[in-house]
């Protein structure tokens, strides 16, 4: 049986092209969401991928998801770490509130999901976790204190968890994205994408699809001497 892989959210954006690229490389694939529900009935019926409505930034809702998920499909061996929310303002109207939905969610489901399938990978002696940070947590972005610090915080959490797994067949590697054409960059205003696109050496935005290729080389079975890395995939734009 194919390897089961479990993409949070994953049925919209980005997440839906690395759930999508994953099950056409021969994996079978589950996506997490948070709310749309119609949205995530569209994308069960256009691609066969069931989908799973919960909170990944609460750990009890993690742990009753997994444990669902492990019933109906089997173990899950690779995780990505992709679901990610904005709650953008400068530090001078940034509440507590808005930072901590940033970093509970786009940090801490980092550490919900890997602790609740780490025990599994541990004594498969295999596993692939990939998270997905960015370019902002690399470069920072003014007005995105919170989402700054919870991207640059998967980065370290990725080195220091790779370092812990390397021995058990375990590999833990992030992706950076630079600007991606996706709904959320979409709406920012034309003339603010227009100096952004400006700043990126290739001349345009990402494609999701341009990070799904990522996330398929790092999570293929042979991919196992690749670990603790961050792949930065941004069109030139942010180089160290």
């Amino acid at each position: 049986m194919s390897r089961l892989a479990l993409v949070t959210g994953g049925q919209r954006g980005i997440g839906a092209a690395i759930s999508e690229a994953l099950l056409a490389s021969g994996r079978r694939v589950v996506a997490n969401y948070a709310g749309n529900d119609a949205a995530a009935k569209a994308f069960t019926e256009r691609t066969g991928i069931p989908c799973y409505k919960f909170d990944v930034s609460d750990f009890d809702a993690c742990a009753a998801a997994v444990k669902s998920i492990e019933a109906e499909h089997g173990a899950i061996e690779i995780l990505v770490n992709n679901a990610g929310i904005t709650r953008d303002g400068t530090m001078k109207r940034l509440s507590r509130t808005m930072w901590d939905e940033v970093i509970d969610t786009n940090l801490g489901s980092c550490y919900n999901l890997s602790k609740l399938l780490w025990d599994g990978m541990l004594h498969a002696k295999f596993g692939r976790i990939v998270n997905i940070g960015s370019i902002n947590g690399q470069a920072g972005q003014y007005g995105q204190v919170n989402y700054a610090a919870a991207k640059s915080g998967i980065h370290g959490f990725t080195k220091a968890l790779a370092q812990e797994g390397a021995k058990f067949g375990i590999t833990v590697n992030a992706i950076a994205p630079g600007y991606v054409d996706t709904e959320m960059v979409r709406a920012v205003p034309p003339d603010v994408l227009e100096k952004i696109v400006a700043r990126i050496p290739m001349g345009r935005l990402g494609r999701a699809e341009d990070i799904a290729r990522g996330v398929k080389f790092l999570t293929a079975d042979d991919a196992d001497f690749v670990t603790g890395s961050t792949l930065s995939i941004n069109g030139g734009q942010h180089m160290y």
